[in-house]
């Protein structure tokens, strides 16, 4: 995995909570590159010069966009884990659960980092770093939830999950069709068996 150092963050004010307030809904239902600081300002009922003096750029509003909203996701995923029993397959279906939640409630348009990098593909822009890592995150996450069950082939198995996971998520944002994060869940659920019966014959 990537080594990417995470970009510095601001202490939030009540402006600048505001302004990152405006900016995540403006920039995930309209885009990063639609959206520009005066209308994000205007949104929050601050000035631009108070917007500038928050955040030093509309980066890194981006910035401070992104792992806010990667800290809520992880925080609300931690509750259906904890939910579940420890070394288990209900603890990877419940990422699964999590997600389907997640979004029902705050992702009609899909994956907030996966429509993030298809405007930032630069690895220099200071918020490319937390879209990656916040992936790589939730492979290493696959991959101890699988590791937790059978160490035999967690690695390949991680993979799959993620694939199923990050797929349901894109074909949700593009309503390919109904639900298929519940589809994606069937189908890890399936492999999940196969995986148990495969260890439970060694």
């Amino acid at each position: 995995m990537g080594t990417a150092e995470r970009p510095r963050r601001i202490t939030m004010t009540p402006a600048a909570r505001r302004v990152l307030e405006a900016a995540a809904r403006l920039f995930y239902e309209r885009g990063v590159h639609a959206v520009g600081v005066d209308l994000i300002a205007a949104e929050a009922g601050v000035t631009k010069k108070t917007l500038y003096d928050r955040f030093g750029s509309k980066e890194q509003v981006v910035v401070e966009y992104l792992a806010d909203r990667d800290e809520r996701w992880r925080g609300f995923l931690a509750r259906y884990l904890d939910a579940a029993q420890p070394g288990s397959a209900a603890r990877v279906l419940a990422v699964f659960d999590a997600s389907r939640a997640w979004a029902k409630k705050n992702s009609s348009k899909g994956c907030g980092m996966v429509n993030a990098h298809a405007e930032i593909s630069d690895p220099s822009h200071p918020a490319y770093p937390i879209i990656i890592e916040q992936k790589q995150w939730m492979l290493a996450l696959f991959t101890d939830l699988v590791g937790d069950m059978d160490q035999v082939g967690a690695d390949r198995l991680s993979r799959t999950l993620m694939l199923l996971h990050e797929g349901a998520l894109v074909a949700h944002g593009l309503n390919v069709f109904a639900d298929p994060i519940s589809h994606a869940r069937e189908q890890a659920q399936a492999l999940l068996v196969a995986v148990g019966d495969s260890a439970a014959k060694r």
